[in-house]
């Protein structure tokens, strides 16, 4: 199963005198990179919620937002927090009798300060399982929405790996002939050009020549490679990783081939098989 490490969900979840609101949006990263924007009345779980996420996500920058917002038509009276009041006020003096010049703190400023109106205050422990269970049905969504855009990977990649073996296919019964059909030009040229030199000498020189641009083994290896992207397209592991190792793997076989070409026909095939590894690499890029 492959999942992209793009995606997104938003939920809301109604609790006692209030509504969670949930905001998961994840794109690219080399590493699990988790950014949170949460309510201050609601900071306290944001420990729970990393656990939950990493647990769920091994790649990717994660921005989770999350707001509490109190319901309009609620019944109770809202209160003052006297406590926090109480420590506005020694702090306000404190800086008075530091900075004699600064504006005291308004009715509006107070009142506006985070905390100092409760409102259908939201049991702390209650709270806490709530968010958790959001963040859960959240990532269930976030990882559907994921796994929706890795299955359209898969198939990208899948069509490129097909048109690799293709091209593979199409190049490996034309070497014999055009091995053989470039050393004997090859040996022409060398008997026109060195007519002087031992015969058994220019022989030794056209075989060592012709298992320097033999490239058998690059193709096996690139059908080993292709073999391993397939396989691990079907696995359930994370593959992005392994995925882009293996696409460096067959570039270099794919520059080797072309290093090695004696004729049109293995050139062309090199330059094509490097434009799909690249294509292939770009979608690998998205993939956890």
């Amino acid at each position: 199963m492959i999942f992209s490490m793009t995606g997104f969900a938003a939920l809301e979840q109604p609790i006692e005198n209030a509504t969670l609101v949930l905001e998961l949006r994840a794109v690219n990263s080399r590493y699990l990179d988790l950014h949170f924007k949460l309510d201050e009345s609601i900071r306290s779980t944001e420990p729970a919620i990393r656990e939950l996420i990493a647990a769920r996500l091994s790649r990717g920058k994660i921005e989770c937002k999350i707001n509490l917002m109190q319901r309009a038509q609620s019944n109770q009276t809202p209160q003052l927090n006297q406590q926090l009041m109480q420590q506005l006020s020694a702090l306000q003096a404190q800086t008075l009798t530091l900075f004699p010049e600064s504006r005291q703190l308004s009715v509006a400023d107070i009142l506006r300060w985070p905390g100092v109106v409760v409102q259908d205050a939201v049991s702390q422990a209650s709270l806490i399982e709530d968010v958790k269970q959001l963040v859960e049905r959240g990532l269930q969504d976030l990882n559907a929405s994921r796994q929706r855009e890795g299955e359209k990977l898969k198939a990208i990649i899948l069509d490129r790996i097909q048109q690799v073996e293709a091209l593979v296919a199409k190049v490996k019964p034309l070497l014999p002939a055009l091995n053989k059909e470039y050393q004997q030009k090859l040996e022409h040229k060398l008997h026109e050009t060195l007519k002087t030199i031992d015969q058994d000498r220019i022989a030794q020189e056209l075989v060592l020549f012709a298992q320097r641009i033999d490239v058998d083994e690059e193709l096996g290896r690139l059908t080993t490679h292709v073999s391993e992207v397939k396989r691990i397209l079907s696995s359930d592991a994370p593959a992005g990783k392994r995925l882009d190792f293996l696409m460096q793997e067959l570039n270099r076989e794919a520059n080797t081939l072309g290093s090695k070409s004696v004729s049109v026909q293995t050139t062309q095939v090199s330059m094509e098989l490097k434009v799909l590894i690249e294509q292939m690499r770009e979608q690998i890029q998205n993939i956890e």
